[in-house]
């Protein structure tokens, strides 16, 4: 069986350009950089799992559903 992971980065940035907010005002909101927001929205580097929530609470994003995976029975 395979797992793929659901993009998070993508999930962030689709939820904050819905709220119309630009990077920089969620970097204000959550306390997380600028940079490491651009970082996780193009999938690159490797958040902790407190700057996933610092980023998912403004965005009023759960946690569980920002980090679900889908499963794919394919062998």
């Amino acid at each position: 069986m395979r797992t793929e992971v659901i993009d998070f980065g993508k999930k962030i940035q689709q939820r904050r350009e819905l709220l119309g907010l630009l990077q920089v005002q969620l970097a204000a909101l959550s306390g997380v950089s600028t940079r490491t927001i651009q970082l996780v929205e193009r999938g690159k580097g490797n958040p902790s799992l407190q700057t996933l929530i610092q980023l998912a609470d403004p965005l009023g994003l759960r946690i569980d559903l920002l980090l679900k995976q889908s499963v794919n029975t394919e062998p």
